[in-house]
């Protein structure tokens, strides 16, 4: 398989999953479900699931229980966009190219259905079969990414704090690794956690997941300056209207491109202890960094 078709086979297996994992939009109360699919199923990329399972795939065979158990991943990332866009935080009218959560449902129902969402994914991972020490591990990997300290809410916090002020690299380095990077990193360690690692593997794939969250980021932070709002499915240029700290803000365009070229690097070099069997989460971080969207 070429990579395009590896991607989208993952990402039709992940659709079919996401679609049995989620109450259907008739379902009682029918509004709240509504906006979770709203959100859930407008076309993302689903790099996240695809990162667990290129992870796994890179340890040994996987089966429709690893899609399920990436799918948690999706539901988080979900949420978290969700409530990114809500007037509070980013304020934003567009995400995946369709209106934002809020603005199809109303603030209430998107701050639920996100929430919803968040619960779900947990709901997910302890339903799994296999080993209890493998559900726990999974649980704890992805809550502490989620979380605050050195996850994506602690990341969104600094992110909130830093709009307007001076550019300082700890702080634009802490935003990157936790806000995006965490759940990245999290979406390979638990790939490999799934799968059942040596100390090694899983300490290769800690080092890929850690470099290509934050090649990732940086890459985002260039597009919201380089694409158009019909490119990236959401609003342009939203990060320099808010002041935000990025990499752009602080290092230009040349030094940002260099330093995301660096981290795939790094990435590479991490995937390379799996050989063959590491193709795939090579040939992801590939597209990562030369994506247009």
């Amino acid at each position: 398989m070429t990579l395009d078709e590896y991607l989208k086979a993952g990402r039709e297996a992940v659709e079919a999953a996401l679609e049995g994992l989620v109450p259907a939009g008739d379902e009682r109360p029918s509004t709240i479900h509504q906006a979770m699919r709203h959100s859930l199923f407008a076309g993302g990329k689903r790099i996240r699931p695809l990162l667990f399972l290129a992870a796994a795939e890179a340890i040994g065979p996987v089966n429709d229980e690893a899609v399920e158990a990436a799918c948690s991943l999706e539901l988080v990332h979900t949420y978290s966009l969700v409530h990114d866009d809500l007037p509070a935080l980013d304020n934003d009218d567009l995400r995946r190219g369709r209106p934002t959560a809020h603005k199809a449902f109303g603030e209430a129902m998107a701050i639920l259905a996100g929430d919803a969402l968040l619960t779900r994914a947990f709901e997910v991972l302890a339903g799994l079969e296999g080993p209890p020490d493998r559900r726990i591990a999974l649980v704890r990997e992805l809550a502490t990414a989620a979380g605050t300290v050195d996850g994506m809410i602690g990341g969104q916090v600094e992110d909130l704090e830093a709009e307007g002020k001076p550019v300082e690299e700890d702080r634009l380095l802490y935003i990157h690794r936790s806000k995006t990077g965490a759940l990245i990193r999290a979406s390979v360690r638990m790939g490999g956690l799934w799968a059942g690692p040596s100390r090694e593997q899983l300490d290769a794939l800690d080092e890929y997941g850690r470099r290509i969250g934050l090649a990732f980021q940086i890459v985002d932070d260039i597009l919201d300056v380089t694409a158009t709002s019909a490119e990236l499915g959401k609003t342009a240029g939203k990060d320099t209207e808010q002041e935000k700290a990025t990499f752009p803000a602080l290092y230009g365009l040349d030094e940002s491109r260099r330093r995301a070229r660096e981290h795939h690097q790094a990435a590479l070099d991490a995937a390379a202890v799996f050989g063959e069997r590491g193709c795939r989460l090579r040939q992801i971080a590939d597209r990562v960094v030369d994506r247009s969207n």
